[in-house]
């Protein structure tokens, strides 16, 4: 069917758009494609292109098309920028993939993923011990502000977790020894709860979700700026220069706040049974001295140093991911703290294990 040709004024403006798309559109059905005529058009503004788009729009969506002849001058040069808005879209190509493409994928997404951190735990583990001592250089003043941020500023957050929780365990376990007449041996239960256990979880969980974000977002919001891209174009290595002072100081904070959080706990069960149980202070704090064993500290501060590489390095991989602006920061601020509690999880079950079928 032949294009019905419709011409256009002088002037294009927004009067004179709006009378045109009534003339091309005012029909419910447009019975053919549609020439606009622009030879006699000598001026357009932003508004007459506006009215140029929509008959676009209107005759698209009802299966025709609009094409501009005779264009010339200034006005020529304003339909090229507009001509791309008048074409119909492309159509979408994308094939569905099936479920062994996308487990294929997600293993390759996975194997991409672990080799990247690999890399990173090897050259962290270089810059921060081993470079060092060749005269390589490290970054004690970062060190020392990190330290600052992940231990000093933590302590008081970490003793609150701590004490409550040992406030509970006390509350729970007195109550299910109560029939016995074995309220005293709650002071063994916490200690060695506290000591092996519960101080280096929670204390590593309330690091993770404070300090293993702060990590991430950190650096991820150096990603997104690009100043990451600056400090390799400038020669440096980015492990040794952001990595390397926050592992170290997460390995010498971490353990220091375990050691608090086992007196936090165990002054909170302590609370309990003198205050609440009615014990005297002299036979808890024989009771619980009597249980308290340095292997089962040991234990808890052996953990913690696990629990602080990986909340460490977790958090810096995930930094170094990022993509996009700040939605993507704060969706790898997020998977660094689900990663770290679940990393936490994983280590604690294989000490478990390990102690208790081999070093039992």
């Amino acid at each position: 069917m032949t294009p019905t040709r419709v011409r256009c004024p002088e002037t294009l403006d927004q009067d004179t758009g709006r009378t045109l798309f009534e003339v091309v559109c005012g029909k419910k059905v447009v019975p053919a494609d549609v020439e606009i005529d622009l030879s006699a058009t000598l001026s357009m503004d932003s508004f007459g292109g506006a009215w140029i788009l929509r008959i676009a729009e209107q005759l698209r969506n009802g299966g025709k098309t609009a094409v501009c002849v005779g264009a010339a001058g200034d006005v020529a040069a304003f339909m090229d920028m507009l001509e791309p808005g008048m074409q119909r879209p492309a159509t979408d190509t994308r094939v569905d993939t099936v479920l062994f493409e996308e487990f294929g994928g997600e293993v390759i997404n996975f194997t991409k993923e672990f080799r990247e951190f690999l890399e990173l735990c090897i050259d962290a583990i270089y810059w921060t011990l081993v470079a060092p001592l060749e005269g390589r250089g490290f970054r004690f003043g970062a060190f020392l502000d990190e330290l600052h941020e992940m231990g000093v500023r933590a302590v008081r957050i970490v003793c609150l977790m701590n004490f409550l929780l040992g406030l509970i365990i006390a509350m729970l376990s007195a109550k299910q020894v109560e029939a016995f007449g074995l309220q005293i041996f709650v002071a063994n239960l916490v200690v060695i709860a506290f000591a092996r256990e519960l101080a280096a979880v929670m204390t590593a969980t309330v690091v993770s979700a404070r300090t293993g974000a702060a990590i991430a977002a950190e650096i991820a919001t150096m990603e997104v700026q690009e100043e990451i891209d600056a400090l390799r174009g400038m020669g440096i290595s980015v492990t040794q220069y952001l990595v390397a002072p926050k592992l170290l100081a997460m390995i010498v904070a971490l353990p220091c706040l375990t050691v608090l959080g086992m007196f936090s706990g165990i002054l909170g069960g302590t609370l309990w049974g003198i205050g609440v149980l009615g014990f005297q202070p002299s036979i808890w704090y024989e009771q619980t001295l009597g249980a308290t064993s340095m292997g089962d500290i040991g234990q808890g501060l052996l953990k913690s140093l696990f629990f602080a590489v990986a909340i460490a390095l977790i958090g810096c991989h995930n930094g170094f991911r990022v993509t996009g602006g700040s939605r993507g920061v704060g969706r790898m601020t997020t998977r660094a703290v689900v990663m770290d509690i679940f990393t936490l999880i994983v280590i604690d079950i294989i000490f478990a294990s390990f102690f208790y079928y081999i070093m039992k």
